[in-house]
């Protein structure tokens, strides 16, 4: 667990657990899950300014070997999660091998056109981040991770942060999971591996706007009826003590992750966990801010 405000220097609690014995503190690395969204959302967001995307461009222009659907989704549709794309339990369910983002796209050009018309209704997707992912990866011309690397990490400081899609489960030096359960390697959706220490560095960032996207990336979507959603860039929209408040979880089998910003303040917490108890990363989480802004 670690909790960082620009006013102190970051404090971290962390412990190993008995039920796996392995180290863990505020520099291991482990597999970050869905908090990946937020970071491949500000790559939308840093490829967007340099020109090479536009958030209102149907999906089709990237992806043009996805189905006659993808012509009415727009870019921003994914980002909030009002894309209308095939769910995620049919999209595993069409996977004929491993969870990769080839997979993911071969599965949703096998699938029916969705029912629900994009921009009409919120459903969480993780393959509408998949395509996301490699909408930015075509138009910027470079792999994911390389790209991460080169617009986010490096110039963040991020050194035990990146992108990892294989072909070994987790990078070197990761802790990996159970290999009952390895992590996806798809990228977008998930495919993030970092620090509890590097996942502050990366919460102070967007509260100082480091890297000039923080307004965008914090600023909520909406149906295309104009209905506001609590949902910005990858990242929940919550009200706490009055205060609003970024958030988003991640978890797989065997870890979960929760990261909870709030600028006003200068304050992010991260809770990481090895083990499968939400309810209780959850409860942490906000009782941490209860307790960090009373």
């Amino acid at each position: 667990m670690g909790i960082s405000r620009r006013v102190s220097p970051p404090v971290f609690v962390c412990a190993s657990p008995a039920a796996t014995g392995r180290r863990f503190d505020e520099s291991t690395t482990v597999y970050a899950a869905s908090l990946s969204k937020q970071v491949t959302a500000a790559l939308v967001a840093l490829v967007m300014r340099q020109g090479g995307l536009a958030v209102d461009e149907p999906l089709s222009r990237r992806l043009p070997e996805l189905p006659a659907w993808a012509q009415s989704v727009r870019l921003r549709h994914l980002l909030h999660h009002v894309g209308g794309l095939p769910g995620d339990d049919l999209v595993d369910g069409a996977l004929t091998g491993d969870r990769t983002g080839p997979g993911v796209l071969a599965a949703l050009r096998a699938l029916p056109e969705p029912a629900a018309p994009p921009g009409t209704e919120y459903a969480y997707s993780n393959a509408g981040y998949v395509c996301l992912a490699e909408a930015v990866r075509r138009a910027a011309g470079a792999d994911l991770p390389a790209l991460a690397e080169e617009l986010l990490f490096k110039p963040l400081g991020l050194t035990a942060t990146r992108f990892w899609d294989g072909p070994e489960p987790a990078p070197p030096g990761a802790s990996a999971l159970s290999p009952v359960h390895p992590a996806p390697l798809s990228l977008g959706d998930g495919g993030l591996w970092s620090t509890a220490a590097d996942l502050l560095r990366w919460a102070d960032a967007l509260n100082d706007s480091r890297l000039g996207v923080s307004g965008l990336l914090q600023a909520p979507g909406r149906l295309d009826d104009g209905t506001t959603l609590d949902y910005a860039w990858g990242m929940g929209v919550r009200r706490r003590r009055g205060l609003t408040v970024y958030r988003h979880g991640g978890g797989w089998p065997g870890v979960r992750a929760l990261l909870a910003r709030v600028p006003d303040r200068g304050l992010g917490v991260i809770v990481m966990a090895l083990d499968d108890d939400t309810d209780r990363t959850v409860a942490l989480t906000d009782g941490l801010l209860d307790l960090l802004l009373s």
